[in-house]
């Protein structure tokens, strides 16, 4: 997957699916849970293969995290849980437990928007990605529209605390 026009393109898609999740867009079920306001998208050859959001409180689930499920979509879609040449857009950078899905589901690029020092695991709080993956590094794209992700992540906890 190339070009930053790509790359900005898909974010938004994956911004504007996030924003359901706080209630930005009218989406009762996420709304209602009041979701991180997260979500992930998997393109292969520039075609959307699944997208989705966090449901940690929908499902009552600390795994339900937005990479893990469009991981477990992508996968059915293509009928191989294999994602070699996919590209996965989130809004926040994976943490540790998303960087282990996406290094076994063989992903070939992460693009996240923003960055996350708490515990982003592809190089802000530490750098499992590719330190744990030695047979198939992933390349990994930072800071697309930051500044949005980052916005709407901030303004959703500013609520909380």
């Amino acid at each position: 997957m190339g070009n930053n026009f790509s790359h900005t393109y898909w974010m938004s898609k994956c911004i504007e699916l996030a924003k359901k999740t706080v209630g930005a867009d009218p989406d009762p079920v996420s709304a209602q849970y009041n979701e991180v306001p997260i979500a992930a998208l998997v393109i292969k050859e520039n075609k959307l293969l699944s997208s989705a959001v966090n449901k940690t409180e929908t499902n009552l689930d600390p795994t339900a995290h937005a990479e893990i499920i469009v991981i477990r979509e992508a996968s059915k879609v293509l009928s191989n849980w294999r994602l070699n040449g996919c590209t996965l857009y989130t809004t926040l950078e994976p943490c540790a437990m998303c960087c282990g899905a996406i290094i076994n589901s063989r992903i070939s690029t992460v693009v996240f928007g923003a960055y996350d020092s708490v515990s982003g695991a592809c190089g802000s709080a530490f750098h499992l990605i590719n330190e744990l993956n030695k047979n198939n590094q992933i390349e990994v794209i930072g800071g697309i529209m930051e500044l949005e992700a980052s916005r709407l992540i901030k303004s959703f906890f500013s609520t909380k605390r």
